[in-house]
C-alpha cells in the first residue's frame, strides 16, 4: 500500500475546506468592525431620551437614535421636501425648559395637523444644519424676533423621525443578519466537514449508490493500493473515478457513469490569448453531475479513453443525440417535463 495515497481522498477533502475557512471568518470580522464603527447596536435598539437630558447633552454623550413620546406639538408651517415630495413636517414643543424642533413624517403628523396632543416615535438627534438655520430664520421673521433671539430660546439640535429611516434600517439589518448568518453557517459547515469528511458533498453524493462510509473506504483502499490511472488531480481505480483538486472533490462509481465529454475554454486578455484549458463533464445516474475544470487536453483524453474502456455503456462526446439519450435514461427530475408541457398547453 502506497503511503502517498493513504487516506488521500479524506485528506484532500479536509484541505479543501480548510482553504475555504478564511472567507467566512474575514467576512464576520468585517461585520463586527462595521457594527462597532457605525454603532449599529444603537440603530437596532434605540435608547430612551431622559427627561433631564437636553438634545445637545444626549448627542454629545453618544446618543443619536432615541425612542420618545412628546406632548403638545405645534406645526411651524414649514416642511421638508425631497425631489418635490414632502418628506416631513416641522413642529415645535417644550421639553421641560427646552424648546425643541421636531421633524415628523407625514404619517405621524397626519399630513401636517396644526397641533398634535401626543406623538410617540423613534427619531435621530441631528445638529442644526443649513436647512435648520433657514427654518429658524423663517420662524424669527414670522414671530418678529431677531434670529439671535430665537436661537437663544430654541435648541440648536432637532429630533428627526425621517432621519431614523425605518425602511432603510430594516433592509440594512436584513442584509447584515442574512449575510452574517450565511457566513456563520458556512463556517460551521466547513469546520464540520474538516472533522467529519463524510458530511461533505462528495461523500454524501455516494449515498445515491450505496452506504457512503463503505464506498468511501473502498475508494480509499483502491486508490492507496494501486490507482490504474493518475493525473495531477484525477484518478481512476478499479471501480471509481476520483477528483481531488483545488476546485472540488468527487467520487463516482464507474459503473454509474453514463456520459462524459470535454469542454474547452480560451483564456485571453483583450486580444492576447494566454492558454486553453479543458473541463471534463461527467453525468452519472440519479442526476449526479461532476465538473473537473482547469485541466490539460492530454489528461482529459486519457481519462475519457480509460472510462470508455472500463464501461462500454458510457456515452462519449458532446452531441445532441447523446444529450437526448441521457435525458431518456435519467428522465426529467421532479417531472419538470410534464410541468413545462402543461404550461405550454395553457399558454
Amino acid at each position: 500500500m502506497s503511503d502517498q495515497y493513504e487516506h488521500y481522498i479524506t485528506r484532500n477533502i479536509k484541505a479543501y475546506y480548510r482553504r475555504r475557512l478564511p472567507a467566512p471568518i474575514l467576512y464576520l470580522l468585517l461585520l463586527l468592525i462595521v457594527w462597532h464603527v457605525f454603532s449599529l447596536s444603537a440603530l437596532l435598539m434605540p435608547g430612551s431620551l431622559k427627561n433631564s437630558a437636553t438634545l445637545e447633552s444626549a448627542y454629545l454623550e453618544g446618543t443619536e437614535y432615541v425612542r420618545t413620546t412628546l406632548e403638545d406639538l405645534y406645526f411651524t408651517g414649514y416642511t421638508r421636501t425631497i425631489f418635490g415630495r414632502t418628506a416631513g413636517y416641522y413642529y415645535y414643543t417644550m421639553r421641560g425648559d427646552e424648546c425643541i424642533i421636531v421633524l415628523l413624517t407625514p404619517k405621524t403628523s397626519e399630513e401636517g395637523l396644526p397641533t398634535i396632543a401626543e406623538a410617540s416615535f423613534t427619531g435621530k438627534i441631528t445638529p442644526g444644519s443649513g436647512g435648520f438655520s433657514q427654518l429658524l430664520s423663517g420662524l424669527a421673521a414670522d414671530l418678529n424676533w431677531t434670529e439671535a433671539g430665537i436661537r437663544g430660546k430654541v435648541s440648536g439640535y432637532f429630533l428627526s423621525e425621517p432621519g431614523y429611516n425605518l425602511p432603510g434600517n430594516l433592509l440594512l439589518f436584513f442584509v447584515v443578519f442574512a449575510t452574517g448568518g450565511y457566513a456563520l453557517a458556512c463556517l460551521v459547515y466547513f469546520i464540520s466537514c474538516i472533522f467529519f469528511p463524510l458530511l461533505s458533498p462528495p461523500c454524501q453524493d455516494l449515498a445515491l449508490f450505496g452506504p457512503p462510509k463503505k464506498l468511501l473506504e473502498q475508494a480509499e483502499n483502491e486508490l492507496a493500493t494501486l490507482p490504474q490511472l493518475a493525473t495531477e488531480d484525477m484518478f481512476i481505480t478499479e471501480h471509481f473515478f476520483i477528483q481531488t483538486s483545488t476546485y472540488g472533490n468527487a467520487i463516482v462509481p464507474i459503473q454509474e457513469i453514463i456520459w462524459i465529454y470535454k469542454y474547452s475554454t480560451l483564456h485571453k486578455f483583450f486580444w492576447y490569448h494566454f492558454s486553453i484549458s479543458y473541463t471534463l463533464h461527467i453525468s452519472a445516474n440519479r442526476h449526479l453531475y461532476i465538473r473537473c475544470p482547469k485541466n490539460i487536453k492530454s489528461d482529459i483524453d486519457g481519462i475519457m479513453d480509460y472510462l470508455s474502456e472500463a464501461n462500454h455503456r458510457i456515452l462519449v462526446g458532446f452531441s445532441e443525440s447523446n444529450r437526448l439519450k441521457v435525458q431518456k435514461i435519467q428522465g426529467t427530475p421532479m417531472h419538470f417535463g410534464k410541468i413545462i408541457a402543461f404550461l405550454n398547453r395553457r399558454i
